[in-house]
């Protein structure tokens, strides 16, 4: 049935730890294509995006061994081989490969790439990008042939900030001839983890979470070891759930550091919250208040990954908000399905304004989109009854058990086939 079933309304209690980050993990596979040898990736989050991500460099010819949360991947039999479709087709981040793979191979044929339906996300950045930096691009109805006689250093000035962008830049320049810069680069955490992850391997990278990031490209890179931080937007995930149906929680292993934005909001709410150097203490026993503005923006601002979460907690919360969608022009597709539930919420372009209601009702919501579906969920544990989301498998994308994480939280939830 690839569903989800929650019977909601009480409060969260208890612990629970967060996960590996997907978004920093899978740029982190995509570099292991640069090092002719092994790497060793700890804490690496069993989600369908690595699954999908492995199982392009299984088509590259890397040889993977999975222990548990651990992988060791071995590159030295690499092959520009075609790529599944399926698994290019399901994931945006497979185009984080395309740097590594023309810093490596010279050459590559790629599909366009998919992943959730929140946003057109043009690759032109990506592909300008590369242009200036030596590659020929052939654009093709179902994707495009790139080709490089050698890489070389650029300075890219993006129109925009954009973290995938960013990162295939990086993965080109680490290996090319010269000097590259990047202005207007993300600050996001997931470039500091490519970055520490890189340099580590032999790279020399300066200014990774500033505007300005400057490679200077190197040989080779070597072996290494590294362990992937925890998921900021998992842990942000659980904190707004305590928000959307009270309670007490503790995440452990959160990363606070990366979180002031979402931690700043939840206060702003109500929220009684602690940081500690083992996580984070989230605190919600009253009626949750309205927050006039909430904006999106590139980091450190809030995320736009966790702007479902909090549309669904302030559908509870006494008076008016309004959530300003900065980022993704469809972040809001899961209003319908909180509107179902009894919630009092209008959009008008990129903007949502909603009324606080007493209580969610249970009812049968689809997920269109990861971050989306989760929320859902959230709402589903906040509301009296039993909620079904259906279309789970895109909250498997960046969730390793959602189910788990969530019954260790006092919620009676589990998955339906």
């Amino acid at each position: 049935m690839d569903a989800i079933q929650i019977y909601g309304g009480n409060c969260l209690k208890g612990e629970v730890k967060i996960q590996g980050s997907k978004n920093m993990a899978l740029p982190v596979l995509a570099a292991t294509l640069l090092i002719n040898g092994t790497c060793e990736i700890e804490n690496c989050p069993v989600i369908s995006d690595v699954h999908h991500m492995l199982r392009l460099l299984k088509s590259l010819c890397c040889d993977i061994e999975r222990k548990n949360h651990t992988l060791i991947i071995n590159s030295q039999s690499f092959s520009c081989n075609d790529m599944p479709s399926d698994s290019v087709g399901v994931m945006r981040s497979s185009l984080t490969l395309l740097g590594a793979l023309l810093s490596r191979a010279g050459s590559v044929y790629m599909q366009y790439p998919g992943g959730c339906v929140i946003g057109q996300r043009p690759i032109d950045l990506h592909l300008d990008a590369l242009r200036r930096m030596g590659v020929d691009i052939e654009e093709k109805e179902d994707g495009f042939v790139a080709q490089t006689k050698g890489l070389t250093g650029a300075i890219h000035n993006l129109p925009f900030v954009s973290v995938g962008a960013t990162e295939n830049i990086i993965l080109a320049a680490v290996l090319a001839k010269g000097n590259t810069i990047i202005e207007n680069a993300a600050k996001e955490p997931e470039i500091g983890a490519l970055c520490e992850f890189l340099n580590k391997a032999g790279a020399d990278i300066t200014g990774a979470g500033s505007r300005r990031i400057v490679i200077h490209g190197v040989e080779k890179l070597h072996e290494v070891s590294y362990r992937v931080p925890a998921d900021r937007i998992v842990a942000g995930t659980y904190l707004a759930g305590c928000l959307c149906s009270g309670g007490e929680v503790f995440l452990k292993e959160a990363p606070c550091g990366q979180m002031d934005a979402v931690i700043d909001a939840a206060s702003n709410m109500g929220a009684d919250i602690k940081r500690y150097k083992e996580g984070l203490r989230v605190k919600c026993d009253k009626r949750r208040k309205a927050l006039p503005r909430l904006c999106t923006e590139s980091y450190p601002a809030f995320p736009t990954d966790l702007q479902s979460a909090f549309l669904a907690a302030l559908t509870l919360a006494d008076g008016r908000s309004v959530i300003k969608e900065e980022i993704f022009e469809n972040r809001f597709r899961i209003v319908p399905e909180l509107q179902k539930m009894g919630a009092c919420i209008s959009c008008d372009g990129h903007t949502a304004i909603v009324d606080g209601v007493d209580k969610l009702n249970a009812a049968t919501l689809y997920a269109n989109e990861l971050r989306g579906g989760a929320a859902l969920i959230l709402a589903g544990c906040a509301a009296d009854g039993e909620t079904i989301v259906c279309n789970r498998h895109f909250v498997e994308r960046g969730y390793e058990d959602i189910c788990a994480d969530l019954r260790a939280l006092g919620v009676r939830c589990k998955k339906l086939d």
